[in-house]
This record gives structure tokens, C-alpha cells and sequence, in this order.
């Protein structure tokens, strides 16, 4: 009935309201496009019957321009093709203004649990000592990244932005007047952003979006909770990795961190100066004026001068001077609105966001070996010595760094930066940068090499106001984790770090290389594992384990219905705190609005806080165990097979987008990890290969090897205790329904041409042959009818945006199809190819 209810709000509120403002876009009043707008509707009548007709894109774009634009010139038809581009694009950002703009009225008819719910759910089974003594420890740590999937300027969020309030207001002239300056705004970056550029883009949205509504999220939990005494101001942390991850992208220094830390910094004193200019139009009596000027000057100092910052202290003293008076002198007068800003400043201090810094081990093992080199312990390399001869000159060893003593860039940046860090957390407090996260981690040295390089570049060991935090994310590197864990809590120098960081050790678990590297069901299920041993391993030496997630947008990276999958982690995971990564377009279509933010902070939060308070504590049975390792090892089998086929990368190479990633102006960082010529998986980033999965419409990281997994047990008869693992174990049932959202949005009419291709022919029909059975047994053991049955939302939103992007994607194929014909103008052919990733990549939402 909630479901009905909300599908038939959804078209009203969505479906209806994009047609009628859509018809306004496609009739844009500037020359040489008016015709554009009109003609699409035809293409993509002829993009829907040509592929279900079994055409190709080359023969549907030929009966599109012979019989309905009559252009015959191939020049003027890459003109036209570009254009079309450009209008799918600016549908796209109609149709996500329109979708944000109904998410207050959808959530009425959510059954999703929301903070008020939970509340309401507390109140009647008397639970509030319970709950209000979890909510004074646990927290939500949403962490923002900067990966290559999102390349709005501020101008288009801006646009976005007032769309979005029109559409609310149905103010249909103005809507008009705004489309129009859509249509002639640049969707896309000139030239490559910088890692500045793209941490400017992010804190834009910390400042219009974040800054209120963590504010709110906390003020409702504080005057909701029952606890005079609820001080968590930890409830919702930001942490921020643009500027700071410099695994696989060279061009974040320590100069770059240093300057985004003071932008986050500067911007944050923006805000306060802003938010204090307003209450001082209320607080105008006359004995607290001192202390108000003497705030504002200082703020209006920090806010412009990043060699002029005020202390967290310094605000707080100052505010608190304000706070007395008024309830001596002025009768508590606005204490509440000068209460919530106290509150804001206590949660944001002066660093609004933490910036985490991130470099893969290999950078920091060059590193390493550099500096013992120079000092003559070693000639060449590490392995002249002795694990327990590395592990005491790490420990104990002083060398004194200079970084202008090295040749090589990695090296001296390495120095410069950690020596660097102590000056941020100078200015920006120690929340502001202090955590330093270690890609690629397999054995103890990943710790232990930051823990060395800390002290040699002039850390005093105790004074190391740092949380290392390995990232094991290979299958190697999970399966090596419980080892190197134990083995790092058994020295005793880091032991003692750890007592001075509270005996707690974050540890992140990363989807993205781990689905490249073992498939979709292996390494979510060796995750889950990994998070059950390390709880214990952790458990067993007095540590508190947090977990911190890397999960991108789509399912292939670890995505998919966030609250979904934490409500499904077992009572064996460790539950102190909830830390994901948020990245690319999902930053803008999950967190991007206050009303998106508040309602998605506050599943993660009832996600956690449910785990531990009601209902039986999720537990797999031995069994139920057996049944999923024999399921993720079929598919891995698959997969694996897959990947070692020899058209597996060439396949990407020449019949994907995958080469146009970097090409595209969409993010600072290069698409894989290295400079060797010949391509391999290794060095592929999980960005551009998931996404080029997406490009194609394929999606293959998402599902691939489940089908030919499930359909082996129902071979041998057993497909009912596949069928009673989904309905028992609400973790196979997360993992299973964000494979079918991978496989909704999965479209091989779109490709299926390549059936035919003398070279590629083969590979592609194991692709589609698995999508077809993957789709059958998921549909059988789940007893849905159809894929997302139980999401008529999420599934009526796929659709729209999956038609609004296929003439786009018709056209992208064609042009790959032209480009391997060594076209004449297989330049263009390719800027074409690029262009087009814009609007399919935003589309999706999560799509890489």
C-alpha cells in the first residue's frame, strides 16, 4: 500500500513535472538548436525499436538522419550528433533537480526508519537509558572523496540549486528563464581540474549544504533524546580526501594539502563569521558588544588570511563570555539561537571537515628504501635485511630528513608532508588532519613504514597525533589482515601509540579492488569476514576496531542501498562507529541536498543504533556459512575465468570507453595506477573499469559469476536452500537485491552487434550469456517477478534515466564503431566518445 502510494506520488511529483519542464527545454530559443530539442524525442523513438529490432547503432542513426533530419554529409552529422549530446547532458541535470526537488514529499511515504521513528520505536519499549547511553558514544563518519565521477562546476550546482527551489514552487516563467541559462551554461571543465579544483567543489557543497544541516541533525537528536547532559558532538563527523589522496594521483603534494586545508579552514570561518553577522542583529545590547566585535574582527581576519587563524578555544571563549551575559543581564533572550551556534562550532572546531591523507604502500616502501640507502644501511634494496632488522630501524632508529638530501619527487613530497602535518593541525586543530590511510596494505610494514617515516622526519614518537590506517583491500591483503594485526599489537612501541590514541584502531576494508580482484560475491563475503576476524582479533587485545568502508556509488564498488547493508552486518562485527566514503555523483544524489543529507545521516545512524537495540541479533549459521563460501567460490571460478581470458583486456581497450576516461576533464587523477605501456588489471583504477563496465551498459563487476553459481546448485537440486539463504540471512539478501539494481541497469541490446565482431564476438556473448542466467536465477531464488519489484521508485527512476541517456549511448557506440574503421574524422569520433560520458555518468548516479 506505502509502496502504491509513493509510486503514484513519484508520478505526480517526477514523471509529470520532468515532461512538462522537459517540453520547455527541448524548445530552447537559440539559433541552430531550435530543431535539436524537437528531433530527440524521434531518436529515441528509433534508439528503442532499432535495438529491440536487433540494429546496430550505425543502422539506426543512418534511417534517424536519411528520413528524419536529412543530413547526408558525415560532417554535419558529427555536428548534430555533438549537439544532441549537449541536450542530453542538460536533461540530465533537469531531471536530477526535479527528483531532488520531490524528495520531501517521497519520504512521506517511506517506510524507511528514520530518527523520528526510531525515537518513537525507543518510546515504546522504555529504552531511553539504553539508547540515549549508545548515542553518547556512536557516530557516522561520512567521508568525501573526490574520484573521477563528478565534474559539476559550482556555477551548474548553483543552477541546479535554484531549479530545484523553482520547481517547489511550481514557478513555471521562471523555470523557463533558468532552463535557458542551462542551455548556455558549459557543463564541462575546460581544462583537467586540479586536486584544488576539485576540493573547492566539495567544500562548496560542505558550506551551501553541510554546514546547516549536521547543525539540524544534531539540534533534533539533542532536544529529542531525553539527556540534558546529550553532548555528542561527534555524532555526524566529514572527513574529506581531496587534496590529501595521493594514491595514483601525483599531482597532490604537500603544497596541495596544505592549501586545501586551508580552504576548508577559511571557508569554515566564512560560514561562523556569517552565521554571527546575523545573530548580532539580535544581540544588540550594549554590554556584550566587546566581545562580539572582538569576535567578528577575528573571524573577518581568519576568514580571509590563512596566516591569521583563531583557535576553536578562542571562538568558544568568546561566545561563552556572550552566553553569560545574556542569561545574567538579558533574560536568556535568543539563548537558543546562540546556543545552536555554539553547538555548530563545537562540531565543526575549526577544521570543518577531516582531511585524511592516503598514499599506496609501494610510494612509502620507495620511500623507506631511499632514506636507508642514503644512510648506507642498505645498497639496494630492503631485502638485504631481516624482517626483525627493518622492524627495529623503524623503531628505533633516528635519521634526521631533509627532503632537498633526495632526487626523486615521491620521496622528497613524502617528507614534506608529513613534516607539513604538524602545521595543519597547528591551524587547523588536531581533527583536522589525523589520519594517514596506507592503499594496498598486505603485511605489517604498511603500518609500520608510516610509523618509521613519522619519526624520521621529526615526530616525537609520542607526540604522533596520527591514526595509521591500513586499507586492505586485495584478497591477499584480507586474507594477511588477522596476521598483521596481531603482529603489530604485539610490539610493544606500537602498543604504546596505540594506548595514546585511546586503544582504538581504525582499520579500512576497500570494495572497489577487491570486487576487480576477486568478483562481486567473494569480496563482499571476504569482507564481512575479514570485519568478523578483525572484531575479534581486536576484542581480544583490548582495542576498539572501527571500521571504515570503502563504498563507492554502484554495487560493483561496494554501493547500493547503504542503510541496507549496514543493517545486515552480523552481531560479530564490531558496531563503535559507521565510516564510509562517499564519492563522485553520489555526493551530489545521496548527500546533495539538506533534506537528502539529514534523511541518509540519519539511516546510517538507525542502521547502527538498530543493530545493537532491537529485534534478534543477525547472526549466519554455520551452514548458512558453508552454503555462501561454495556460492562466492563458484562465482569467483567464473569471474576469475573471465579475467584470465585472453580478450579480457583488449576487450576494454578497444570496445569500451575505458581509454577516454582519462581523456575526459572530469578528474585530477590518471586512470591507472603507473606508466607501463602494456595495460594491466593490476594497474587499472576500479574507476574507470567499473565505469567503463557502465559506459557499455554491461555492467559486469556488478553480477558477474552469481548466475553460472546459483544455477550449479540447482543442478544438483538444491536451489531451495539458495532460496531459504535469502530470505534468512539479511546480508546474501543485501548483496543480492544490489546486484539486481546492477542488472536493471544493464542494456546488451545496446551492444549486441558485437555478436558479430570476428574478433570480439565470442567474449561478448560469455558476457551476455551470464547476464541472461544471472537475471533468471536471481529472480528465482528471490520469487520476484521482476528485477527491483519491491523498489517501484528506485525502478521507475532507473527507467527515466536510463531512456533519457540512450540516444546518447547509441551515439557513443557509434562512434567507437567508426573509430576502429579508422575514420577520416576519427578525431572527432573521439572527442564525441569522450563528451558522452558526461551525461551517462550523472545519469546513473552511481555508475562508477
Amino acid at each position: 500500500m506505502q509502496q502504491s502510494k509513493r509510486l503514484e506520488e513519484f508520478k505526480k511529483s517526477v514523471t509529470n513535472k520532468f515532461n512538462i519542464y522537459n517540453s520547455l527545454f527541448l524548445s530552447l530559443p537559440y539559433k541552430n538548436v531550435e530543431n535539436v530539442g524537437i528531433l530527440i524525442p524521434l531518436l529515441l523513438d528509433q534508439c528503442e525499436k532499432g535495438l529491440k529490432a536487433g540494429k546496430d547503432p550505425q543502422e539506426i542513426l543512418e534511417v534517424f538522419f536519411s528520413n528524419f533530419v536529412d543530413i547526408q554529409d558525415e560532417r554535419e552529422r558529427l555536428d548534430f550528433m555533438f549537439r544532441i549530446v549537449q541536450y542530453v547532458e542538460r536533461q540530465v541535470v533537469l531531471y536530477d533537480s526535479v527528483e531532488d526537488s520531490a524528495f520531501p514529499k517521497l519520504q512521506e511515504y517511506s517506510s524507511s526508519l528514520t530518527i523520528p521513528d526510531y525515537f518513537e520505536l525507543v518510546n515504546r519499549t522504555k529504552n531511553w537509558d539504553k539508547v540515549s547511553k549508545k548515542l553518547s558514544t556512536f557516530s557516522a563518519r561520512i567521508v568525501l572523496t573526490a574520484h573521477p565521477t563528478q565534474f559539476y562546476t559550482p556555477a551548474v550546482l548553483d543552477i541546479i540549486a535554484e531549479l530545484r527551489s523553482l520547481i517547489d514552487e511550481d514557478r513555471i516563467h521562471d523555470i523557463d528563464v533558468t532552463l535557458q541559462q542551462l542551455g548556455l551554461t558549459s557543463l564541462i571543465n575546460a581544462k583537467k581540474p586540479t586536486p584544488l579544483d576539485e576540493a573547492k567543489n566539495i567544500i562548496y557543497i560542505l558550506r551551501n549544504t553541510y554546514y546547516d544541516a549536521v547543525g539540524e541533525l544534531y539540534q533534533y537528536v539533542k532536544s529529542n533524546i531525553r539527556d540534558e547532559k546529550f553532548e555528542n558532538y561527534n555524532l555526524m563527523k566529514l572527513g574529506f580526501w581531496p587534496g590529501g589522496d595521493r594514491d595514483g594521483n601525483p599531482f597532490v603534494t604537500a603544497d596541495i594539502t596544505k592549501e586545501v586545508a586551508d580552504e576548508l579552514r577559511l571557508t569554515l570561518m566564512k560560514c561562523y563569521y556569517n552565521e554571527l553577522k546575523n545573530l548580532r542583529k539580535k544581540l544588540t545590547f550594549k554590554s556584550m558588544q566587546e566581545e562580539l566585535n572582538a569576535l567578528s574582527t577575528k573571524l573577518y581576519h581568519a576568514m580571509f588570511d590563512s596566516n591569521a587563524p583563531i583557535s576553536y578555544e578562542g571562538i568558544i571563549e568568546h561566545l561563552s563570555a556572550v552566553r553569560n551575559q545574556l542569561i545574567d543581564n538579558y533574560h536568556g533572550l535568543y539563548l537558543d539561537e546562540l546556543d545552536r551556534f555554539i553547538d555548530k562550532v563545537h562540531i565543526f572546531k575549526t577544521h570543518f571537515a577531516t582531511l585524511d591523507i592516503r598514499q599506496d604502500h609501494s610510494k612509502h616502501t620507495l620511500v623507506v628504501e631511499s632514506v636507508l640507502k642514503k644512510n648506507g644501511v642498505i645498497k639496494e634494496s630492503l631485502d638485504e635485511l631481516k624482517e626483525k632488522e627493518l622492524v627495529k630501524l623503524l623503531l628505533e632508529k633516528d635519521f634526521k630528513l631533509k627532503a632537498e638530501d633526495f632526487d626523486d619527487d615521491i620521496v622528497k613530497d613524502t617528507i614534506v608532508n608529513i613534516q607539513n602535518l604538524k602545521a595543519i593541525q597547528e591551524k587547523n586543530g588536531e581533527d583536522g588532519c589525523n589520519r594517514y590511510i596506507i592503499s594496498n596494505s598486505e603485511d605489517i610494514f604498511s603500518v609500520l613504514f608510516v610509523f618509521g617515516l613519522f619519526r624520521w622526519c621529526g615526530w616525537n614518537e609520542k607526540d604522533i597525533t596520527f591514526d595509521i590506517v591500513p586499507l586492505f583491500e586485495t584478497m591477499k591483503g584480507m586474507d594477511a589482515s588477522e596476521e598483521v594485526m596481531q603482529t603489530l599489537f604485539d610490539i610493544p612501541k606500537y602498543r604504546q601509540h596505540l594506548e595514546r590514541r585511546r586503544d582504538i584502531h581504525t582499520i579500512m576494508l576497500g570494495f572497489s579492488d577487491g570486487t576487480k580482484d576477486g568478483g562481486y560475491l567473494k569480496a563482499n563475503w571476504s569482507i564481512l569476514k575479514t570485519k568478523e576476524t578483525l572484531s575479534k582479533v581486536c576484542k581480544k587485545n583490548g582495542i576498539a576496531a572501527i571500521f571504515f568502508d570503502g563504498r563507492g556509488g554502484p554495487p560493483a564498488r561496494g554501493g547500493g542501498k547503504t542503510h541496507r547493508f549496514y543493517a545486515a552486518q552480523t552481531k560479530d562485527v564490531a558496531n563503535h562507529e559507521i565510516q564510509l566514503t562517499i564519492q563522485g555523483q553520489t555526493i551530489t544524489s545521496t548527500y546533495g541536498t539538506k533534506e537528502q543529507f539529514m534523511h541518509n545521516s540519519e539511516q546510517l545512524l538507525t542502521a547502527g543504533l538498530s543493530n545493537n537495540l532491537f529485534g534478534k541479533e543477525l547472526t549466519i549459521s554455520a551452514s548458512q556459512r558453508k552454503l555462501i563460501e561454495e556460492l562466492s567460490e563458484l562465482s569467483f571460478d567464473k569471474y576469475d575465468a573471465l579475467k584470465q581470458h585472453d580478450k579480457f583486456i583488449p576487450y576494454l581497450e578497444n570496445r569500451s570507453t575505458l581509454k577516454y576516461y582519462t581523456k575526459a576533464n572530469i578528474g585530477s587523477r590518471p586512470g591507472k595506477r603507473g606508466s607501463a605501456k602494456q595495460l594491466t588489471l593490476s594497474d587499472l583504477r576500479a574507476i574507470s573499469f567499473v565505469g567503463s563496465w557502465s559506459q557499455l551498459k554491461q555492467n559486469v563487476p556488478g553480477y558477474f559469476g552469481l548466475g553460472s553459481a546459483i544455477q550449479k546448485l540447482k543442478d544438483e537440486g538444491r536451489l531451495n536452500e539458495v532460496k531459504k539463504l535469502y530470505k534468512e540471512v539479511p546480508f546474501f539478501k543485501a548483496l543480492m537485491l544490489n546486484s539486481m539494481m546492477s542488472l536493471a541497469k544493464t542494456n546488451f541490446d545496446l551492444t549486441s552487434y558485437m555478436k558479430d565482431d570476428p574478433e570480439f564476438g565470442d567474449f561478448w556473448k560469455i558476457l551476455f550469456e551470464e547476464y541472461q542466467l544471472s537475471k533468471k536465477m536471481l529472480l528465482q531464488i528471490s520469487g520476484l517477478k521482476i528485477l527491483m519489484e519491491d523498489e517501484a521508485v528506485s525502478r521507475e527512476s532507473v527507467k527515466i534515466r536510463e531512456k533519457i541517456v540512450l540516444p546518447l549511448l547509441v551515439i557513443q557506440q557509434n562512434a567507437l564503431y567508426h573509430i576502429t574503421q579508422n575514420s577520416e574524422y576519427k578525431e572527432l569520433y573521439e572527442k564525441i566518445v569522450t563528451r558522452s560520458l558526461y551525461g551517462n555518468i550523472n545519469a546513473s548516479r552511481n555508475s562508477a
